[in-house]
């Protein structure tokens, strides 16, 4: 018998005698290294026998795992790590068939290690690259199976660690072998993406959070390598780095989904984390699809918890800073209406106390503190996402937020269902304006006409007037950090007087052309509503500061000459205002002027470095320190401010005097006569209408202009006694008067913008054939040569002679008259 095998032995094929030889008869002894070569050499020399030799390795392993024989099932794996290394022929294919089959029979095993060592060998196969494609292989197996084993759950710990790492480096293995493979199965469907980015997660969220990661970690230690976060860590990252435009949304959901399935939203460090992660590692220019996801899952989100919710509204705002330096994309005014949407939601959340909460199916009763730490996320990611954006992307949001505050109208009045729809709307006013403070914070723009159009400065001051003190605060704060461009607000955080302005080391720049512009064109909006500001009863000390701040912060950054002189007689008005108390004012609101008063002014000296107004200013203010403290911002913005009932006593040495300053600053150049003219604000709405002329206010103004210089108006009524009568009928009927010449020129304005053309045109044509004929007949007037002395122009010949048509006596078209 012995013979007889021994014939046998000898006529096998001779791949498996060489097979067959690198297996010593002690598995201990490991592989045989000579008959390795051998093995090797014939693999290479005949490639047609790899697939064969492949099979029949194969065949052998199964053999000796069934007969739990693990000495010889290593030596087979060796031996088929070195013939893959060695072996990249287009042969090839059929081996790995063999190959990866074998591996799929030790990840099976429930030995820890026989699923490592099936792994590593993956891992060694995954760095190889094919000459030849592959048209039928799949991983869908080894994407479950090193999943499952990203969540091993071994009694051992440090087993467990291995299986864990095992199976993080095996889904590094596929990816490698699959991403950059088009012909291999998409490692980016949705089916793998959401076994891959889970079990990532899983691993990196069983460690400590660190104080501070780097963006792109370098090499890291050993001791660091065999921890399963920092390896799910870099896989992830290596994964991300790896997404193309069209797979970042397969690649972030899952991610959200693992977060909202172990309520990790609420600590929010972890989902914080985990997105940084995320928005270093992709393309900076997909930034914008990751802002696009978590937006999407915020409104999907609207009805859970405000902690859930706020939590989402926080990884927002860290991701939208990182995204600076990609791209927030193109849809900028959707992403602030989204979280505007959620702040008007939250409010009426925290109005009506409950809400249909989305997970048990019921209602749940809302915690206002948790509601009101979820507008104060929303606000602070409004400020975030702003601050990323261009110039002229943060204006078009600013206006946008501007025109979502709800604010009362001449023409458009608020809707108040009762006191609940009071409050909704000051809420919503509130938290509208701080987002709007927060997205104006740092914002420069060297054109105020620009960063402040007319729409815009119409809604942001009528705000200004409204009753609510913290509404009034929120709009001079607004102000304030447009205005403010070269960073001097926080040293006029209070209020004071002192004698020497230069220690507050000033950065003031002379007025450009586009600054003195904007000041003609909107100065006295601003003055009277800084002074109609003064005027209310409720303001307190954070009011004052704010307004003596925007006063500096004009004076240093807007003004010229004219606009100084208004300023003065501004402040001047309001020491009136404070001196005569036709508005009964509170004591604190009246010696708060004064002191406001006179630290402008003292400001505003220094600046025009007049000797003799500063000399004036200072001698009043020397002559209140010794007999009025309390009208002196020292006295007044304390923490015990020191009041006097005596204000109706005061003495003319202690108030600054109109015609003093007046007669000093002629003295200097400045327009004295306007400087002597008391500040008198307009008293009626300012008419939005008349912002911007219309053909119809062009008409009207025509029509007042031919009116005014008709002969009927040329004669003189006879002077009347002037009473005090007459100047009460005066004011009464100017008031009528302007309201009915708003209500006239109101619906001029409609006409033109609701009627059909051909009246529009038949309009214009009259207008256009009167103005023509006017036109004619002046030009006949002052244009006709005298006559000659013969009464007629002769030629030489006797003839009389012929004259072209004059330039004033042609027939225009309508249209060209204008």
């Amino acid at each position: 018998m012995t013979g007889v095998c021994g014939c046998c032995g000898a006529l096998r094929p001779r791949y498996k005698r060489l097979v067959d030889n690198i297996f010593p008869e002690d598995p201990e002894d490991g592989l045989v290294k000579t008959n390795m070569e051998k093995l090797t050499f014939y693999a290479l020399s005949a490639p047609e026998k790899l697939d064969r030799i492949g099979a029949y390795l194969s065949e052998k392993l199964i053999r000796d795992v069934s007969r739990h024989r693990y000495g010889y099932v290593c030596i087979a794996m060796e031996a088929l790590d070195q013939l893959l290394m060695a072996c990249h022929c287009q042969s090839i294919n059929l081996f790995v068939e063999s190959f990866l089959k074998m591996v799929a029979k030790l990840l099976e095993s429930e030995k820890p290690d026989l699923q490592i060592l099936g792994t590593n060998s993956f891992v060694k196969f995954a760095n190889i690259e094919e000459d030849t494609p592959s048209y039928h292989r799949s991983y869908d197996f080894f994407v479950s199976r090193f999943s499952e084993m990203c969540h091993s759950s071994h009694d051992d710990m440090d087993i467990r660690t291995k299986i864990r790492m095992s199976g993080i480096k095996g889904l590094q293995g596929v990816v490698r072998k699959t991403v950059n493979d088009e012909l291999q199965a998409n490692i980016w469907d949705p089916q793998h993406m959401d076994k891959i980015v889970p079990s990532l997660l899983f691993n990196l969220q069983h460690v400590e959070e660190a104080e501070s990661r780097s963006p792109s970690p370098l090499q890291t230690t050993e001791k660091e390598k065999e921890n399963p976060a920092e390896l799910a860590e870099r896989c992830l990252r290596e994964l991300l780095g790896r997404a193309a435009y069209g797979n970042i949304k397969n690649a972030i959901k899952p991610v959200l989904i693992h977060l909202d399935n172990h309520s990790l939203w609420e600590p929010k460090t972890f989902a914080i984390r985990c997105f940084k992660i995320i928005m270093y590692s992709i393309q900076p220019q997909h930034s914008h699809l990751v802002i696009q996801q978590l937006l999407s899952h915020l409104d999907a989100n609207s009805k859970s918890a405000a902690t859930v919710r706020a939590g989402i509204v926080e990884v927002l705002s860290e991701a939208a800073i990182i995204a600076a330096s990609g791209s927030v994309g193109p849809t900028v005014l959707e992403v602030f209406n989204t979280l505007l949407r959620q702040l008007r939601l939250s409010i009426d959340y925290a109005l009506t106390g409950s809400y249909d909460c989305i997970i048990t199916g019921g209602t749940k009763i809302i915690k206002e503190h948790e509601e009101r730490m979820f507008q104060e996320a929303v606000i602070k990611t409004t400020g975030s996402f702003a601050s990323t954006l261009p110039t002229y992307q943060r204006s078009e949001v600013m206006l946008f937020i501007m025109s979502k505050v709800p604010l009362p109208s001449l023409h458009h009045p608020l809707d108040m269902a009762g006191k609940a729809g009071e409050n909704r709307n000051r809420l919503t006013q509130i938290m509208l304006l701080k987002s709007l403070l927060q997205v104006s914070t740092g914002f420069q723009c060297s054109n105020m006409l620009t960063a402040l159009p007319s729409s815009f400065l119409d809604r942001l001051l009528s705000a200004a007037l409204m009753e609510d003190p913290e509404i009034r605060l929120f709009v001079l704060q607004i102000l304030i950090s447009f205005i403010d461009r070269q960073g001097n607000k926080h040293k006029f955080q209070t209020i004071s007087t002192i004698s020497d302005i230069s220690i507050l080391m000033l950065k003031v720049d002379k007025c450009s052309r586009q600054d003195t512009v904007f000041m003609k064109k909107h100065s006295q909006q601003l003055y009277r509503h800084i002074y109609l500001t003064c005027k209310e009863e409720n303001n307190s000390r954070a009011h004052y500061e704010a307004l003596y701040a925007l006063l500096a912060l004009i004076s240093i950054e807007l003004a010229n000459e004219e606009v100084v002189v208004d300023l003065i007689r501004l402040v001047l008005a309001m020491q009136e205002l404070a001196q005569v108390n036709e508005d009964n004012l509170p004591l604190y609101g009246r010696c708060a002027l004064y002191a406001l008063g006179a630290a402008y002014l003292n400001l505003i000296s220094q600046l025009t470095t007049v000797p003799a107004f500063v000399q004036h200013i200072h001698e009043v203010i020397d002559m209140r320190q010794k007999e009025a403290p309390y009208m002196l911002p020292e006295g007044v913005f304390a923490e015990k401010p020191r009041l006097s009932r005596n204000l109706d006593r005061l003495g003319p040495e202690i108030l600054f005097r109109q015609s003093k300053i007046s007669e000093v600053l002629g003295g200097s150049g400045y327009n004295s006569d306007r400087l002597s003219t008391p500040y008198i604000p307009q008293l009626t709405d300012e008419d939005r209408l008349s912002k911007r002329k219309s053909i119809g206010e062009t008409i009207s103004l025509q029509v007042e202009v031919e009116s005014r210089n008709s002969p009927e108006r040329e004669e003189r009524a006879p002077a009347e006694e002037i009473t005090y009568e007459t100047l009460k009928k005066a004011i009464v009927d100017s008031v009528a008067v302007e309201e009915q010449e708003r209500e006239r020129r109101r619906q001029v304005v409609e006409k033109f913008q609701k009627a059909p053309f051909e009246e529009i045109a038949a309009h214009c044509g009259a207008r256009a054939t009167l103005l023509q004929s006017k036109l004619n007949q002046i030009f006949e007037i002052t244009i006709r040569p005298p006559p000659s002395p013969s009464g007629t122009i002769t030629a030489a010949y006797g003839q009389p002679q012929s004259h072209s048509i004059p330039v004033y006596e042609m027939k225009f078209p309508d249209l060209c008259v204008y």
